[in-house]
């Protein structure tokens, strides 16, 4: 897994790459965290995840109980299969998948 972050002002934009599971949801939430100060605008762009687990999913619920309302989250790009998953476990009515 690799992220990669850009900042645009307050928005942050992280592009992540590969497989979001048990073992690599861990460092992808730690590496997220620690970059949330000041920012109003969270984009994950999934357009090159291949994967995602409930591992996560896990990780995505508590980046997004950091921002605890005061930033917004949203998901773009993410292919068939992970769109899929995020309709399966009602993720698509918790965050915005674009």
């Amino acid at each position: 897994m690799n992220v990669t972050k850009t900042q645009n002002g307050t928005e942050l934009i992280a592009a992540v790459e590969g497989r979001l599971d048990t073992l690599t949801s861990p460092e992808f939430e730690q590496e997220m965290k620690a970059g949330l100060s000041g920012v109003t605008s969270l984009v994950l762009d999934f357009a090159k995840l291949e994967y995602i687990s409930s591992a996560g999913l896990r990780a995505l619920l508590n980046i997004k109980a950091e921002l605890n309302g005061v930033a917004k989250m949203k998901v773009i790009n993410a292919n068939e299969l992970v769109k899929e998953v995020f309709e399966v476990t009602g993720f698509n009515s918790i965050m915005s998948i674009e």
